[in-house]
């Protein structure tokens, strides 16, 4: 975006030049080489602090891995990926015979354990039995009930069905394909049909200045010369680069030589945005300005370059 404004300012000495017929010498033009150099450095600096600038944003959304909770081969797959899904929808089935033999042989031990019990109770009743062999009895009846329970409730799992609205994507599971109930092995990505999140990565020397409510503008490669009002809701607390997780390798400054940038929510309030919301893909790549209350009136040279630059992804990615 700096590059627009260098490029605008040459534009506009080329044109002086050729209107007023300056003559090109030794005066005018290291003149205008360092009034440019004062000009445009001090108005880059003020608005680069002051309204900050972000050619990495992105529309996130979230996915869920789907993992069946029983293991199994792939009888069928429902989902196809090409229409959306509501809640209760199924996904796919996996075999569901090793399961439905594990309720049918439970079943009748539950009917003999309960028989057990019914006589033990009665023989109690009579004043010749003992209350251990009741106390057995009822044990029994509760440890093969609750077999039962989890042999049902993993043969109900061999129906697996979408948990909330959305759609999957990359479908490539297939019938006859093992789906194994391990976290690292998801068979399909679940996205959510949530309005998704638009983060844009903001230099940390503009800190001071990311406000929650600050008055903020969007623009996506994928709509040229479409420029969309937003707010900033809040900042994410952490980035990425100072993250530590528990292992056995200690922290080095050799791999954590990027500074990184902040991540800044922002929620796009215009009203116009709603006709092309459904036409976005979620990951859609955009660039982002927030403007602060400092130096209010340079914030219209911000808005101008961001026009500017959405105009050119009418040809090719500026950024």
């Amino acid at each position: 975006m700096d590059l627009l404004l260098v490029m605008t300012y040459t534009a506009i000495c080329i044109v002086i030049f050729k209107v007023f017929k300056i003559p090109l010498n030794k005066w005018t033009v290291p003149t205008a080489v360092l009034g440019g150099i004062f000009l445009i450095g001090g108005l880059i600096f003020t608005m680069n602090y002051n309204h900050p600038y972000s050619e990495i944003t992105r529309a996130y959304f979230v996915t869920t891995p789907i993992v069946p909770t029983v293991t199994g081969k792939v009888i069928s797959v429902a989902a196809d990926g090409t229409r959306k899904l509501k809640a209760g929808d199924e996904l796919f089935r996996v075999d569901p015979r090793p399961y439905q033999n594990s309720v049918d042989a439970l079943k009748p031990q539950l009917t003999l354990a309960l028989a057990d019990l019914s006589r033990a109770e009665e023989i109690m009743a009579r004043g010749v039995g003992r209350q251990r062999d009741v106390d057995l009895a009822q044990t029994q009846v509760e440890s093969v009930a609750a077999q039962l329970a989890t042999a049902e409730f993993e043969l109900s799992e061999t129906v697996v069905l979408a948990a909330t609205d959305g759609y999957v994507t990359q479908v490539t599971l297939r019938p006859g394909m093992m789906a194994v109930s391990l976290p690292l092995r998801p068979v399909m990505i679940f996205v959510h049909q949530e309005d998704p999140f638009y983060i844009a990565w903001f230099r940390q020397n503009s800190l001071l200045r990311l406000e929650a409510g600050s008055e903020a503008e969007i623009a996506f490669d994928g709509l040229p010369g479409q420029v969309f009002a937003a707010t900033v809701e809040f900042m994410l607390p952490a980035m990425a680069e100072g993250q530590i997780v528990a292992s056995g390798t200690l922290v080095s400054p050799v791999n954590n030589q990027q500074a990184g940038r902040i991540p800044v929510v922002l929620r796009i309030t215009d009203e116009d945005f709603t006709q092309y919301a459904d036409k976005m893909p979620g990951g859609s790549f955009a660039q982002a300005a927030i403007y602060s209350e400092h130096f209010h009136h340079v914030a219209i040279v911000r808005k101008i370059l961001l026009r500017m630059s959405s105009w050119m992804n009418y040809l090719f990615p500026f950024h």
